[in-house]
């Protein structure tokens, strides 16, 4: 199941002038006999929804008053999310006016026309609040609260992503909620602005296109919506121009190419990736690669293997990554910590939908040909598993066959193709003779009838930072060392990184310094060497300028130090 949740406003959405039908009441009872749980977000005060929702015991979450206000229907439990303004802050909007003013825990509203007071008072008052708009209704909360904010701590407190959760509503203070949820839906009489923003618009209005929703949602979990999606992850880009994503639900991957190829480097870009949208992922690393991997929570080392329960306990956390090291097992038992394992992670998924992704380095050690516990009922709800392995034909062939997508790399990827299309008993694609430059990888979507194709791989953070290390600090070849000679040739001062750069153009004369900028070469050597245009463009625009020496130094030292981290 993709979706655990639904989150849905109250007034123009499951509501019709603050009233729910029996229907859409019988809908929602549907929700939570699915297994999913139900979160109401509105802009109304707690006391208010109370007297007009009748069934408010149906929501496991209430965020109230635009995210400022959480509440437990189960036990009556309150939580602020925010600091209410200061006393004498409502009488003195009334006092100027306004009318039909209303205070809840934080939150106090007003209507339109009275915004305008509301903004001269915030502004009179020297208060960090914000005013926003609910069609004709005008909420003043503290800065940054907003029905995100709140469905954020809702979410929390239930164990819950937001990428479980779907997400309904009808107006301007809907928008922040509903980017955040994973499917987002606006009913049929939501303003425009929110309809062109959603992924999307049921056909009827009010609770009964709240209760469409819901019957889609508990017949299909919305498949039928995957392609409107507008959370995709990106592999990198073809080299005829189009992007290549990946659908962040559902898909297994493979990742198949000799060593040194680039597997790796594809597969970290990827999780930066998941990292950058918060999809949770598990990696399950046999020889500790990824145990540096930032973001992630490292989990055993060569003297101690992680227990199954540590896993569990950090993935427990929607918003935590594990990486678990498993050079403290021997080879032999490794299969068997996953076979332990996986048990449990589909529990885990079960309940919560997460972690979203697996990412299985060198996936013929933890799963191989022998694997035994690889009939159907385990192959079949695998799912966002990215296995990565030189030698995909001793990968256990019933979790072979459920990839979804093949990715070869290094300098024979159709031999890559073909030793899986061997191990799964399919026909492997036409594909010629291949030949792919470093950073390529050939992509071969197996549920498309499009040719398999090449494209370039997105550089991870990771590796541009071991690159400019290796710039900052390391030890260049003489051949691409940069050297201080003078307009006469008479030095030979060799600088072999940047910080080595930096600290011989401290010490050299004005005049050598001034023959190396203003002829170029150290504009050249940023761009030749250390590859890196945009520092080579701020070395041209300093060599046109019209600085002294000492100025110059200064403007290409700041330049360096802004990229580039120099040990002391």
């Amino acid at each position: 199941m993709r979706y655990h949740a639904l989150a849905c406003d109250y007034d123009g959405t499951i509501a019709w002038d603050g009233h729910l039908t029996e229907h859409t009441i019988g809908a929602l009872v549907g929700v939570k006999k699915s297994g999913r749980k139900l979160i109401l977000v509105t802009g109304r005060e707690l006391d208010d929804l109370m007297r007009v929702c009748p069934r408010l015991d149906l929501f496991d979450r209430v965020v109230a008053e635009n995210g400022a206000l959480l509440y437990r229907p189960a036990t009556r439990e309150e939580r602020q999310l925010a600091e209410p303004p200061p006393e004498g802050f409502a009488r003195e909007l009334i006092r100027r006016g306004a009318e039909r003013v209303s205070t809840g825990r934080v939150i106090v509203a007003t209507w339109r026309p009275h915004e305008t007071k509301a903004i001269e008072l915030i502004r009179d008052f020297g208060l960090e609040l914000q005013v926003i708009f609910n069609k004709g209704a005008v909420m003043i909360l503290p800065s940054g609260v907003n029905k995100a904010t709140g469905l954020t701590a809702a979410l929390r407190e239930l164990g819950l992503s937001p990428h479980n959760v779907v997400g309904v509503g009808d107006a301007e203070n809907d928008h922040a909620f509903l980017a955040l949820c994973e499917c987002s839906v606006a009913v049929a009489n939501a303003l425009d602005t929110l309809k062109r923003r959603v992924d999307w618009v049921t056909a009827k209005s009010h609770g009964e296109g709240a209760v469409d929703l819901i019957d889609s949602l508990i017949a299909t979990d919305l498949k039928e919506l995957e392609d409107r999606l507008h959370h995709k992850l990106l592999l990198g880009k073809r080299l005829d121009g189009p992007e290549v994503w990946l659908q962040p639900y559902g898909k297994n991957v493979l990742i198949a190419g000799t060593s040194g190829a680039g597997k790796s480097t594809l597969a970290m870009g990827f999780l930066e990736r998941l990292e950058e949208q918060a999809y949770q992922y598990l990696i399950i690393d046999p020889e500790g690669d990824y145990s540096s991997f930032p973001g992630s929570v490292a989990l055993g080392d060569d003297q101690r293997p992680p227990s199954i329960q540590e896993v569990l306990d950090v993935l427990a956390k929607p918003d935590a990554d594990a990486a678990v090291n498993l050079t403290g097992l021997a080879l032999n038992d490794r299969p068997a910590f996953f076979e332990a394992l996986l048990p449990r992670i589909q529990e885990l998924r079960a309940k919560t939908g997460r972690p979203h992704w697996i990412l299985i380095d060198e996936s013929h050690h933890v799963l191989p040909s022998s694997w035994k516990a690889t009939g159907t009922t385990v192959s079949h709800r695998m799912y966002g598993t990215m296995l990565i392995t030189l030698e995909p034909d001793r990968v256990a062939p019933a979790i072979l066959s459920t990839v979804d997508v093949v990715i070869a790399i290094g300098e024979d990827p159709a031999a890559m193709v073909k030793k899986f299309s061997e191990t799964v008993a399919q026909a492997p694609p036409v594909l010629g003779s291949r030949t792919l430059k470093p950073g390529q990888a050939l992509a071969w979507f197996r549920d498309s009838s499009e040719t398999p194709f090449v494209f370039q791989t997105t550089v991870p953070r990771a590796e541009r930072r071991r690159h400019r290390r290796k710039y900052a600090e390391g030890e260049l070849p003489p051949d691409l060392c940069f050297y201080f000679r003078g307009p006469d040739g008479k030095l030979n001062l060799k600088a072999q990184n940047l910080a080595m750069f930096l600290q011989i153009a401290d010490g050299v004369d004005d005049e050598t310094w001034l023959f190396h900028l203003k002829n170029g070469e150290i504009a050249g050597w940023f761009r030749r060497v250390i590859k890196d245009p945009e520092l080579a463009l701020q070395a041209e625009l300093i060599q046109r300028a019209d600085v002294t020496a000492g100025e110059s130094r200064k403007h290409i030292r700041r330049e360096i130090e802004q990229r580039y981290i120099l040990a002391a």
